[in-house]
């Protein structure tokens, strides 16, 4: 089950661009030169690169910071959410991601992939955003819990 548009936009009340009700996204990405078909751009820090550079490899959304000024070039259309706090953001969008898949039994559920490079986002919340890593923490404290 993929990240999509409706569950950003549940998270970022303050957006622009096109509502796509429809779009899903395959991957989130702090990095722009990496491909990211499909993709939200999610800049945390000046190594992130340019938002162009990120749209012309995938990236079809942006999480953008509020306090940084959005580039001239930047299509009208083009999906566009507000934070205050990208890091905060980026913890948050994991979490809420990993609770819309919880539960989820489908044996080849396509997700969507979380590439974040920045280091210091990893030291702050010290564990991993690999989803597969979080779900199976989930199961295994459920099976604690005596829920599985």
């Amino acid at each position: 089950m993929y990240l999509a548009f409706n569950d950003l936009s549940a998270m970022f009340v303050d957006r622009t661009g096109i509502k796509e009700a429809d779009h899903e996204y395959y991957i989130v990405c702090d990095r722009a030169d990496i491909p990211q078909q499909r993709g939200v751009f999610m800049p945390l820090n000046e190594e992130s690169g340019e938002l162009l550079k990120a749209i012309a490899n995938g990236a079809i959304a942006v999480i953008w910071d509020r306090q940084r000024e959005l580039p001239h070039y930047t299509p009208n259309h083009f999906p566009v959410f507000f934070t205050d706090d990208p890091i905060i953001a980026a913890g948050r969008l994991l979490q809420t991601y990993i609770q819309k898949l919880d539960g989820e039994r489908i044996d080849k559920m396509k997700i969507t992939n979380f590439v974040l490079f920045n280091k210091e986002l990893l030291k702050e919340n010290k564990q991993t955003y690999d989803i597969a890593v979080m779900l199976e923490k989930i199961r295994s404290s459920k099976k604690e819990e005596g829920g599985e």
